[in-house]
């Protein structure tokens, strides 16, 4: 119904109009997406160090960051050099993931195979039944699926995308959420309550109990996949940003293309300095707070959208039709999980509401408000420059 590139943001346009849709991309563009590829970046390199370090003593924070930086440049300029070895480089690390929980989950059930079934008596013993804990606890869980919706981010590079997205929708979701829940058995059954809560790592102190002489592997898996993960982030995220600049709610230097490698250089290297900029705090979760409460708030005007656009349009040609209880269901799910967190993170939340709201006259101003003839001539030298320092040009519009 909506064949275009943008994920949500192409949803909420779609049925809301501009306003809306920018206030998503302006979080998009200062949270959502840089957050994110940060805390993926900081994971990363948390792994990497952990066979110079004890699985209970943290790395230096200096170094984590600077590792998180090199890990941020470099998958930048892969994904500027070339389409297919960032693809290349998703499908190998992609790999490397699934194997390393194929071994926890294996390594837990011969653990519980030989009786040991201790971690789960008293599982929820001093459990928090305090109903906003939940919600919080919730965004911890679910950071674990991010990227569960990037393949609707480059909806217009997929071939076939009536048939193929739903089809690795329909396979990728259940697969995931299956290994996930069997690897934290496996997490549970090895390590208990207090050792979960208190390493750094956890993959890499189940590795430490359990694979004995080949416990370097696990962080080296791990790494692996946290590499994969933000590889794909960026491939993703960067595509969001070219649209909007494609839409004008980003200058249209965001927009070029780059001649050679057909790769959205700009979009990607701003992209790169807006992770490497939220590098200056390393407390992941306050970054993950930041990220889950907003990206919630936007996924439910997303379902919103798809609820609006079967009321407005019923007779629209819909290749993809799912049945309205499962939207419905989703809706109110996202619902819980924007209002609850109100009462237990105020603070985090408040500066979260309040860089969307400062989205709204940043909208009037550069986008709404017609621009003087100063600041027009000045973009449009920018746009030279960055068309020659890219070698860039604008899409080609299909009429």
């Amino acid at each position: 119904m909506i064949p275009k590139s943008g994920g949500d943001y192409a949803y909420i346009h779609e049925a809301f109009g501009p306003l809306p849709a920018f206030l998503y991309l302006w979080v998009a563009l200062v949270i959502i997406m840089p957050t994110g590829n940060t805390v993926i970046a900081l994971t990363f390199a948390n792994y990497i160090l952990q066979p110079v370090f004890h699985a209970c003593e943290e790395p230096p924070d200096i170094l984590v960051r600077m590792i998180a930086a090199l890990v941020i440049c470099f998958l930048t300029w892969v994904n500027c050099t070339n389409v297919k070895w960032a693809t290349k480089v998703q499908d190998a690390f992609t790999a490397a993931k699934i194997l390393a929980l194929l071994i926890i989950i294996i390594a837990g059930i011969y653990h519980l195979s030989m009786g040991n079934l201790d971690n789960y008596k008293r599982a929820f013993d001093d459990t928090n039944w305090d109903i906003a804990a939940f919600a919080t606890a919730f965004y911890q869980g679910l950071f674990s699926f991010a990227g569960w919706n990037y393949l609707n981010f480059v909806v217009e590079e997929l071939k076939n995308p009536y048939r193929n997205l739903p089809r690795a929708i329909m396979i990728s979701m259940p697969l995931v959420t299956i290994i996930y829940f069997l690897a934290n058995l496996a997490y549970f059954a090895v390590l208990t309550r207090s050792e979960i809560l208190s390493s750094n790592a956890v993959a890499v102190s189940f590795g430490n109990r359990m694979l004995g002489v080949m416990r370097w592997t696990m962080p080296f898996f791990v790494a692996c996949s946290t590499f994969g993960s933000l590889n794909g982030g960026i491939f993703a995220s960067s595509r969001l940003f070219f649209v909007g600049a494609r839409q004008g709610h980003l200058p249209q230097i965001l927009s070029l293309i780059n001649i050679k490698n057909y790769t959205p250089v700009p979009s990607l290297m701003f992209l790169g300095l807006m992770t490497l900029f939220m590098l200056i705090t390393s407390d992941m979760q306050v970054l993950i707070n930041y990220i889950s409460f907003t990206e919630s708030l936007f996924i439910l005007m997303s379902i919103a959208a798809l609820l609006w656009l079967r009321y407005r349009d019923p007779h629209r040609t819909r290749p993809i039709k799912v049945w309205i209880g499962f939207p419905i269901l989703f809706f109110i799910i996202c619902l819980f999980l924007v209002v609850l967190p109100i009462i237990q993170r105020p603070i985090e939340l408040g500066v979260a509401i309040g860089i969307i709201s400062i989205g709204i006259p940043v909208y009037y101003l550069g986008i709404h408000k017609e621009h003087s003839e100063r600041f027009t001539k000045f973009m449009g030298k920018a746009m030279f420059a960055s068309q020659v320092l890219t070698m860039g040009l604008p899409e080609e519009k299909n009429e």
